[in-house]
Formats: structure tokens, sequence, C-alpha cells
């Protein structure tokens, strides 16, 4: 089940930094409610997660979910560059959440 929490804390952290995006600073007062609202719940999960998961496992994952995501709805939502170079290093962020899963224990 802990593995379930830290993915949802992930999409979690993803709708919140996309949420942040959105209220333009901190400026637009719905975005900004969403993104509060997005912070607070994925800590929750994630404390969920890290009641049997290691800390390091369940934090790196947390976090490398969080930046590959911001990563894809960059390019997706705001039309970022999509370069060679961003995609390479995207591919190493997910080898490292991969990485972290399947090395815990």
């Amino acid at each position: 089940m802990a593995w379930i929490w830290l993915f949802i804390a992930g999409l979690l952290e993803v709708t919140w930094a996309t949420c942040l995006k959105l209220s333009e600073g901190l400026t637009r007062m719905n975005w900004s409610v969403a993104t509060v609202i997005g912070m607070i719940a994925s800590f929750v999960f994630l404390s969920q997660a890290t009641k049997t998961l290691p800390l390091g496992t369940a934090y790196g994952i947390w976090t490398g979910i969080g930046a590959l995501g911001a990563v894809v709805v960059g390019i997706v939502l705001f039309k970022e560059p999509a370069s060679a170079a961003r995609l390479f290093f995207a591919a190493l962020l997910l080898a490292g959440i991969v990485g972290l899963k399947i090395t815990s224990t």
C-alpha cells in the first residue's frame, strides 16, 4: 500500500507544481488555493508512504515523479521545448526512479 501512497503523492506534486505555474506568482487566488491544497495533500500521502518505506527511497522517488511529471506537463501543456538534451535528462530521471524502486528493500 505504501507504494500506492507514494505514487499518489508524486502525482499530487506534479499537480501542485502545475497549479503554481497557473497561479502566476500566487496572484490568481483559485490556482493559489489549489497549489496549497495540492502541497498539503502531497505531503500527507508522502508521510503515509514513509511509515514503511525507507526515507531516502520514498523521498527520492517522490521528487523524481514530481520532477519528471513537471517536465512532461511543461512540454505538453505549456509548450516548453522538447530538445534531445531535455528528453535525455528526463530519461535519466526515470532511470533513477526505477533504480530506487528496484533496489529498495
